[in-house]
């Protein structure tokens, strides 16, 4: 049996497919990280390109037995802004045509949760009708990958389409669970294994230096595995006694009194907070703002005319599918007026996490 897959990333779909018995036709992405990764590890042709321009010598995969395709996230991910017209969102529609062109047997699509959250359902949903319209059957599976037998707590969609004259029961996957030590075991005897150590007393070593075995760095969620960016004063910058205060009241709130059904966290009104602080905690809300921990965000028809969320902007490290380690800086200048659309901060701004909030309300703010 064939398989294509469109936005292959480094591959690890592909790898999927091909342990199951599936020849490789071809892998397109366009990030050339990427690609460079997946032919370093992944057996089969890839090509790097732009797949809005549409799939080169696509004839060659007419009528192939498979096609599976992993577009971008991030316009739905949770994790980030979740712009309703980001313009990645739109790949998911265009894997839906790509896919009626090839004409495959069976299209497979895999994307984050979110994506079926709110308004930006409308995209999946698009790509099911389409396929629906083609002749397919269709199918929309949410899925925890741990329950796959991963070593990772991913919350997933699938999205199965098929012209094959069969009838298909999907069951609950129910695997045990993966462990990660044994996902990684003998990764350092590998050919391609080259490690790189972070340089000493740069950003990136400080904030290693703080995270222990078995915690993150995150500004959302709390407890004793969570290390929150100001805990990192010698990477983020210093705060006061008083600012530590807003910014785990702010952290408990945002997960306790929640707006939405969908991510981790909700912005919180200027109003609240100064229900539960007085109203002389605006001038510490100012230094937060400008210390860059702080950030207003556009109003929501729910909320109150002005939102603070937790964040943080400066460089941190993070690890992406576990290939390779990188930090980026927000291309946001603390010191210039935030995007109103924003809701959150990027993934490549801010992990997500919550401290323990501390059980005082200070009497008098200096």
């Amino acid at each position: 049996m064939t398989f294509a897959s469109l936005f292959s990333g480094c591959g690890g779909f592909d790898l999927g497919f091909a342990a199951r018995g599936f020849n490789s036709k071809g892998a397109f992405d366009l990030d050339p990280e990427a690609v460079d990764n997946f032919g370093a590890n992944v057996d089969g042709p890839v090509t790097c390109v732009d797949l809005t321009t549409g799939i080169p010598d696509e004839k060659l995969f007419f009528g192939i037995d498979a096609l599976i395709a992993g577009p971008p996230c991030q316009g739905f991910s949770t994790a980030g802004k979740r712009m309703i017209n980001d313009q990645r969102n739109h790949l998911l529609t265009l894997t839906g045509t790509l896919a009626r062109r090839l004409s495959p047997k069976v299209l497979v699509v895999e994307n984050v949760s979110g994506a079926l959250s709110g308004e930006h359902a409308r995209y999946l949903n698009s790509l099911d009708a389409s396929m629906r319209l083609a002749g397919y059957r269709t199918h929309i599976m949410r899925c925890q990958a741990a329950d796959l037998g991963m070593a990772q707590l991913r919350r997933r969609v699938l999205f199965f389409a098929w012209r094959t004259g069969r009838d298909i029961q999907f069951a609950e996957p129910n695997a045990p669970h993966g462990e990660l030590r044994v996902v990684l075991a003998g990764a350092d005897k590998q050919p391609n294994h080259n490690p790189r150590r972070l340089t000493k007393h740069s950003k990136e070593w400080h904030i290693a230096q703080r995270i222990k075995p078995g915690q993150k760095l995150s500004n959302v969620r709390g407890g004793q595995n969570a290390v929150a960016t100001w805990d990192i004063p010698e990477v983020f910058g210093s705060v006061t006694e008083h600012e530590r205060t807003i910014l785990e009241l702010l952290r408990r709130l945002r997960r306790q009194e929640r707006q939405r059904d969908y991510g981790d966290a909700d912005p919180v009104s200027l109003a609240r907070l100064e229900a539960a602080l007085g109203a002389r905690f605006h001038r510490l809300v100012e230094g937060l703002i400008v210390k860059s921990y702080l950030r207003r965000v556009a109003p929501h028809s729910h909320f109150t005319p002005s939102f603070l969320c937790v964040f943080a902007v400066k460089s941190l490290l993070f690890i992406r599918e576990i290939v390779r380690l990188s930090s980026r800086r927000s291309p946001c200048n603390p010191l210039h007026p935030w995007p109103a659309c924003a809701l959150h901060a990027d993934r490549s701004s801010s992990s997500r996490i919550t401290l323990q909030a501390r059980n005082r309300r200070p009497a008098d703010f200096p």
